[in-house]
């Protein structure tokens, strides 16, 4: 199914909500240590109470290197939209349901193809999308350069 997708050009992923409120990205960096290491152990990587995402370094807002980890309970993700810069995203944990391309503008769940853990994707600027973990937590690395601007595509009928 991967090589489906991933043949077919595959642009698609990500998240609306977390785009959309900016204080999120503000929290829970992991900071440097003494030398300027940066190791971000299992418990620094996962979001505290009511979050969804650590930057682990940089911030999308910001102009830069960013790389961030994002936590998608069950049932949650995001509704059809793009970025204006690339993303280079790693499903870290459970299976990612995605829609990509021209086909991603209308929003439409039981048409998701699904990415298993371990999948690397490359998101070109400017990808319609939308993405969602479906059955079970869903983890994904997401890295790129900011600032990311984040558009929303208006859906029929809204």
């Amino acid at each position: 199914m991967i090589t489906k997708v991933l043949s077919k050009g595959f642009t698609g992923l990500l998240f609306l909500a977390l785009m959309s409120v900016q204080s999120v990205w503000a929290q829970q960096v992991v900071a440097p240590d003494e030398h300027g290491f940066v190791i971000g152990t299992p418990d620094l990587l996962h979001p505290g109470e009511g979050r969804r995402t650590v930057n682990i370094i940089g911030n999308p807002s910001e102009p830069g290197l960013y790389v961030i980890r994002i936590t998608f309970p069950p049932g949650s993700g995001s509704r059809p939209h793009y970025h204006s810069t690339a993303r280079y995203i790693t499903v870290i944990k459970g299976t990612w349901w995605v829609k990509s391309g021209p086909a991603a503008d209308v929003y439409a769940p039981d048409t998701m193809d699904s990415v298993p853990v371990g999948t690397f994707i490359y998101q070109p600027p400017d990808a319609h999308h939308y993405d969602m973990a479906k059955d079970e937590e869903v983890i994904v690395q997401i890295m790129g350069m900011g600032p990311v601007v984040t558009t929303q595509i208006p859906q029929p009928g809204e």
